[in-house]
């Protein structure tokens, strides 16, 4: 009886054990992408993740905001790994030890729309800078993200360098929205805006909207790949982040990067930089 009673025993621990260890594979599998809008309203991590996943095993639980809001999930340990484009912004969380091991991506270029009337003439400047001040001098609507993503920090950079704060001004608007919607926005109001062009191009055709200013140095739009620091979240998923981070730069990722876009719009929405300098990004 009680041969029968301790292998009764040791059966329900085997199972017990056997369902522990199911429970938290799912939880270890899992990882949460903070990263921007643009990456995903341009269809790109659509390309992506699904490879990764089939790769992997691990499933990516993507959250779509700015990168100054992804980098505060980060800060707080909400995210596992974060795809960022707003440099000055990713240094300083480095340097702070909030993430680690921060590689270059890829990258593409920001660039000015508005409509072919273009009331304040800002078609074919050559600075962004200028044609803000253009745009400031004449009055004509801009739509701003105001959401504290990379585009919204390369935008205030861009007003800054030319000595204007367009905030309380009547021609100036911020709509808090990730950058598909404010492409939206600016359409339906004919205002003009600065986007990327990745997600400029995946949207185009519903636009109406027209590039106006493009190829200034200070417009280019890098994106880098940042694990959040498991020394200081010990909860975060290290070894799926590294993962993550690691398929990103690969060879085979960035070749998909290289062609993605080409079919649809006859050039590529992002260029691949993995391995390369910042320095010698768009020369």
């Amino acid at each position: 009886m009680n041969k029968l009673f301790n292998s009764i025993v040791i059966v329900l621990l085997v199972i017990l054990i056997a369902g522990i260890g199911y429970a938290q594979t799912p939880q270890q599998k899992n990882i949460i992408l903070a990263t921007t809008t643009s990456t995903q309203d341009s269809g790109l991590l659509d390309e992506l993740i699904p490879v990764f996943e089939k790769k992997t095993g691990y499933f990516v639980k993507t959250i779509a905001v700015g990168s100054g809001q992804a980098m505060k999930m980060g800060q707080k340990g909400e995210a596992d790994v974060l795809l960022v484009h707003s440099p000055d912004a990713e240094i300083k969380f480095v340097a702070e030890n909030y993430g680690v091991n921060r590689r270059l991506v890829m990258h593409n270029d920001f660039i000015i729309l508005g409509m072919a009337a273009d009331s304040a003439k800002i078609k074919g400047t050559k600075s962004a800078g200028d044609a803000f001040k253009k745009i400031a001098a004449a009055g004509s609507l801009f739509i701003s993200r105001g959401d504290k993503s990379g585009t919204h920090a390369k935008e205030m950079k861009i007003w800054n360098g030319v000595g204007i704060n367009p905030e309380g001004q009547k021609w100036y608007q911020q709509t808090g929205l990730g950058m598909g919607n404010t492409l939206g926005v600016a359409a339906e109001k004919k205002g003009y805006t600065l986007a990327d062009r990745g997600t400029y191009l995946a949207m185009k055709k519903n636009l109406g909207l027209d590039i106006l200013v493009e190829g200034d140095a200070a417009l280019l739009n890098i994106y880098h790949i940042i694990e959040v620091n498991p020394a200081k979240w010990p909860k975060v998923n290290a070894a799926g982040s590294k993962a993550f981070a690691d398929f990103m730069v690969a060879p085979e990722t960035q070749a998909v990067i290289k062609t993605f876009g080409v079919d649809k719009f006859g050039s590529p929405l992002f260029f691949p930089d993995a391995g390369k300098r910042v320095d010698d990004l768009g020369k």
